[in-house]
């Protein structure tokens, strides 16, 4: 396996969450020696935030699995939606773009909609799409930072999981995207965290809900990665110092937290509800 890079260099982006076209180096999405082994084969999985960062790398290791892929991102990203769409179609599997806003009511039900109708039917969602803003000082933030960050990493999630919910079926899989700032916090990104935080307490709660039914609900919390929202998010300068505190001194790869949502996806993981996976690089958190 080839080393990983430790050190990036300077940059930042402007744009809120941000382009994996306009990174450097871009990130890894999936391993060159990665090997599909049909664990998703014929399944259709809807991934929002899917363009870029952890969710291409989801949408291309499951389409890699054999499920058609459904994504959804923000009309500014086209450019890595295309991408995307791109990868999962040289897996020889399907993929739908569906570009929109997470902040509307409507659109949340129709990305599930249009999934069905154009896909045949889902059977894992993914929970992925998130945006956060720095902040040094509770007293700089504003009412509105914190609904716009709620409205897309949390509230968001209710009304596509409620979307969903009438057409998944025994063995289906809803897995939601968390932080390692779910468990520690951060200073600096504290409305971000709040939502992460009530994400651990939904996956747990509708885990509960849905064990009748035998639909799995579990979420990933990963550490640092090196996606689009990072040079999005911080100064420069901050970037070149990314992953350096984990234990293994190095920024984590997209390619390296995707597996752990095929696990959660697939038969593999028939134990596992209520549940989070913790790619860190390394830190122990309480559970």
């Amino acid at each position: 396996m080839a080393d990983k890079p430790t050190t990036l260099p300077p940059q930042h982006q402007d744009q809120q969450p941000g382009l994996e076209a306009e990174m450097t180096p871009p990130p890894e999405y999936i391993r060159p020696g990665y090997r599909g082994s049909g664990k998703l084969a014929g399944k259709v999985a809807l991934i929002t935030g899917g363009d870029s960062g952890i969710g291409r790398a989801v949408a291309v290791h499951f389409a890699r699995e054999g499920a058609d892929v459904a994504i959804s991102f923000k009309p500014e990203e086209e450019e890595d939606a295309y991408t995307t769409r791109q990868l999962v179609e040289a897996e020889g599997r399907r993929c739908l773009t569906l570009p929109g806003d997470l902040r509307e009511h409507g659109y949340c039900q129709d990305i599930v909609d249009r999934t069905v109708q154009e896909l045949g039917r889902l059977n894992i969602l993914v929970n992925n799409a998130a945006e956060q803003f720095v902040s040094q000082d509770l007293t700089e933030t504003t009412d509105q930072q914190w609904e716009d960050t709620f409205q897309v990493n949390f509230f968001a999630i209710v009304r596509v999981t409620r979307a969903a919910l009438p057409h998944l079926q025994e063995d289906d899989s809803i897995i939601c995207t968390s932080s390692i700032n779910a468990y520690r916090g951060n200073q600096q990104l504290i409305d971000y965290s709040s939502t992460k935080g009530a994400i651990t307490v939904f996956v747990r709660s509708l885990a509960q809900q849905l064990a009748e039914k035998k639909i799995r609900v579990n979420s990933v919390a990963p550490g640092p990665i090196w996606t689009p929202l990072i040079p999005a998010s911080f100064p420069a300068e901050k970037v070149a110092s990314f992953g350096k505190d984990t234990t293994m001194k190095r920024p984590g790869q997209p390619s390296e937290v995707a597996p752990a949502f095929v696990f959660l996806a697939s038969d593999d993981s028939t134990y596992f509800t209520g549940q989070t996976l913790h790619p860190n690089g390394g830190e122990t958190v309480n559970t």
